[in-house]
C-alpha cells in the first residue's frame, strides 16, 4: 500500500519504518528540516533498540522516504497517519492544535479519496473534530479512522511487529477493510484485530495506560505498607500475581512511573472525564501516589544520614524513566536528584543512554561520568533509580572499594537483600 505518516517523532518513526519493513511504500513527513536531513542520512534522533537498522534498510531499498512536503505525501498516499504530538496543557488536557492543523493541511492537498488515521493519542471525540475540519476544506471523499498505538519504549519495534492486539476505530466499512488488510501481516500468530467505533477506540488507549499506571501506584502503596509492617513486597507481589485474574505484570514497586505516556494520559483522562462532569477519583489518587512515591527514596537516604546530607556525595545509576530509552520526560530521577541537591548533596551520575538529555536538564549541578563505576568513586552511597540490565550483576567487591561507605539505596529492588547483606552492604530497598 501507499502510506503517508505525518510526524517523525517516537510513534511516527516506528510506525513508518515498520510499515515499510512489511513491504509498503511509506513517505514520512516532518516540518523540521534538520531532522529530515538526519533521517535521509539514515540517522535517527531517538534511541530505540532495532529501529535504526530498520530505517536504514528500508531507506536504502527505497520503501521509506523522508520529506518536509506534506502535499507530496498526500498526493502519493492512500492512507495518511497523523502522528504528531499532543502535548499536555496546563490543565492536564491534550493540546490538539498540531493534530487538527495537520488534518486541515491534508484536506487542502487531497485530490481523491483518502483514509485519514489518528495515530496520536487523542481524547474521545477527536475523530469527529477531524472529520468536521476535513469536510470544511475539501469536496473529495474521505474516511477518518482512530488507530491508537500501544508501544512500549525500549520494545517499540517488537510491539509493532508482534502486537497483543490492533484496535481500529472506523464507522466506514471501506476504511475498516483497508486498515485490516494493512495490519494483517503483523497478526499472523493470532493477535486480534478489533474493529469498533472511533470513540471506543480513542478511549481504549487511555483506559489501558490508566489501568497500568493504577497497578504501579497500587503496588507502590503496598510496598510502603510492607515497610511499615516489616513484610516483604516481593513475596506479596508473587502471591498476588499468581492469581490469573490479576497477572504478574506491572506489579513491581519502585520510585514511581514516568515517561511520555502514563503521566500525560492519566491527566488527560481525568480532564476530559471532568468535561462531562465525571470526577475520576481513582485516577486522581493514582497521580497523587505517584508523585509521593518519587520522594520515597530521598526520604530513605535522608533518614540514613540523619538529615545531614549537606556535603555528602550520592552516586546515581540510571536517569532515563525506564531502561532501553534515553527519554527523561517525567523521569523519577529528576525530582530525586533535584531534592538531593536542594538538601546540599553532590550527585555523580551515569546512564547508558540518557546522559545528553540529563545534561540539558541539570547542567553543571550534577557531575556526569562516562562509566558506571566512575560514579561510585568517593561517594557516600549509591542510589539505583533505573533498572538497566548492566546494573543487575555488578562487581560488588569493586563497588565496596570505590564507595566511601558500602551503602546502597535500591529504588527498583534489583538486588537480593540477603546477598547484599553477605557482601557487606547496608542495603535499603522499596517495601522489603
Amino acid at each position: 500500500m501507499k502510506i503517508g505518516v505525518v510526524g517523525t517523532g517516537y510513534v511516527g518513526l516506528v510506525l513508518g519504518a515498520c510499515l515499510a519493513e512489511s513491504g509498503n511504500d511509506v513517505i514520512c513527513v516532518d516540518k523540521d528540516e534538520a531532522k529530515v536531513r538526519m533521517l535521509k542520512r539514515g540517522s535517527i534522533p531517538i534511541y530505540e533498540p532495532g529501529l535504526e537498522e530498520i530505517v536504514k534498510r528500508n531507506k536504502n531499498e527505497g520503501r521509506l522516504v523522508f520529506t518536509t512536503q506534506l502535499s507530496k505525501a498526500v498526493k502519493a498516499s492512500q492512507i495518511l497517519f497523523i502522528a504528531v504530538g499532543t502535548p499536555q496543557g496546563e490543565d492536564g488536557s491534550a493540546d490538539l492544535q498540531h493534530v487538527l492543523g495537520v488534518a486541515r493541511d491534508i484536506a487542502k492537498s487531497m485530490d481523491g479519496y483518502r483514509v485519514i488515521v489518528n495515530k496520536s493519542t487523542v481524547p474521545v471525540g477527536t475523530a469527529e473534530r477531524v472529520r468536521q475540519i476535513v469536510r470544511r476544506e475539501t469536496t473529495h471523499p474521505f474516511s477518518v479512522v482512530s488507530n491508537p498505538e500501544f508501544l512500549k519504549q525500549g520494545a517499540a519495534v517488537d510491539d509493532f511487529m508482534k502486537p497483543d492486539r490492533v484496535v481500529i476505530g472506523a464507522e466506514d466499512p471501506r476504511a475498516a477493510d483497508l486498515m485490516v488488510a494493512l495490519h494483517k501481516p503483523f497478526t499472523r500468530t493470532g493477535a486480534p484485530i478489533m474493529v469498533m467505533d472511533c470513540a471506543s477506540a480513542e478511549l481504549s488507549k487511555y483506559a489501558s495506560n490508566a489501568l497500568l499506571a493504577t497497578k504501579i501506584s497500587f503496588m507502590n502503596e503496598i510496598a510502603n505498607v510492607c515497610d511499615a509492617f516489616g513484610a516483604d513486597v516481593d513475596q506479596v507481589r508473587q502471591a498476588v500475581g499468581a492469581d490469573r485474574r490479576i497477572g504478574s505484570s506491572f506489579l513491581f514497586p519502585g520510585v514511581g512511573y514516568g515517561g511520555s505516556c502514563f503521566p500525560k494520559d492519566v491527566k488527560a483522562l481525568v480532564r476530559f472525564a471532568s468535561d462531562k462532569k465525571y470526577d475520576f477519583k481513582i485516577l486522581k489518587a493514582v497521580e497523587s501516589v505517584n508523585e509521593l512515591q518519587k520522594r520515597v527514596l530521598v526520604k530513605k537516604i535522608d533518614q540514613h544520614f540523619g538529615g545531614a546530607l549537606k556535603g555528602k556525595t550520592i552516586a546515581v545509576w540510571g536517569l532515563a524513566f525506564k531502561p532501553k530509552t534515553d527519554d527523561m520526560r517525567e523521569a523519577p530521577a529528576v525530582p530525586i536528584i533535584t531534592a538531593l541537591i536542594e538538601k546540599g548533596a553532590r550527585v555523580q551520575a551515569f546512564d547508558p543512554e540518557a546522559m545528553k538529555v540529563a545534561k540539558g536538564i541539570f547542567g553543571s549541578k550534577v557531575t556526569f561520568v562516562s562509566k558506571s563505576y566512575d560514579a561510585l568513586k568517593g561517594a557516600d552511597a549509591l542510589a539505583v533509580i533505573t533498572e538497566w540490565h548492566e546494573f543487575r550483576e555488578p562487581d560488588f567487591g569493586r563497588m565496596r572499594k570505590l564507595l566511601k561507605s558500602p551503602v546502597v539505596f535500591d529504588g527498583r529492588n534489583i538486588y537480593d537483600k540477603e546477598q547484599m547483606k553477605q557482601q557487606g552492604f547496608t542495603y535499603h530497598s522499596i517495601g522489603r
